[in-house]
């Protein structure tokens, strides 16, 4: 009887052919569960975009009623019908100008630099 004939052999004839197989199998394993990260990030990015511009729309939408709102209670005020929106008007205009002109990115840069300290490496820095 030969090597061949006893189902029950251990040779090595059949081994490189299974590594081969549970190779493929687990690359195979491997790009679903890839794919899968990747969709599960995808779908967290859409539902975060999408709440942010939900966020957007509603600040947005309150700030226009609010300055309807001003403009309205300053006619009111002034006896007139178009003071209040003129006032409004002139402070977006004298408040574009100042962030136009007078302020410098720098000075964002150093608010952007003071609001996200240790929020990064927090975890390094309290674990010494």
């Amino acid at each position: 009887m030969t090597n061949t004939d006893n189902p029950n052999d251990n040779s090595r004839s059949g081994r490189p052919a299974d590594m081969i197989s549970n190779l493929m199998g687990y690359i195979d394993t491997r790009i679903d569960l890839i794919r899968l990260d990747i969709q599960n990030k995808m779908k967290a990015g859409f539902v975060g975009i999408l709440h942010a511009l939900m966020l957007g729309f509603t600040a947005f939408m309150a700030l226009i009623f609010l300055n309807i709102f001003l403009g309205l209670l300053l006619n009111d005020l002034l006896d007139s019908q178009f003071w209040g929106f003129g006032i409004l008007t002139a402070f977006y205009i004298i408040l574009f100008l100042i962030f136009f002109f007078g302020l410098d990115k720098k000075t964002f840069q150093g608010v952007a630099d003071k609001t996200f300290e240790n929020t990064i490496y927090k975890n390094d820095k309290t674990a010494k």
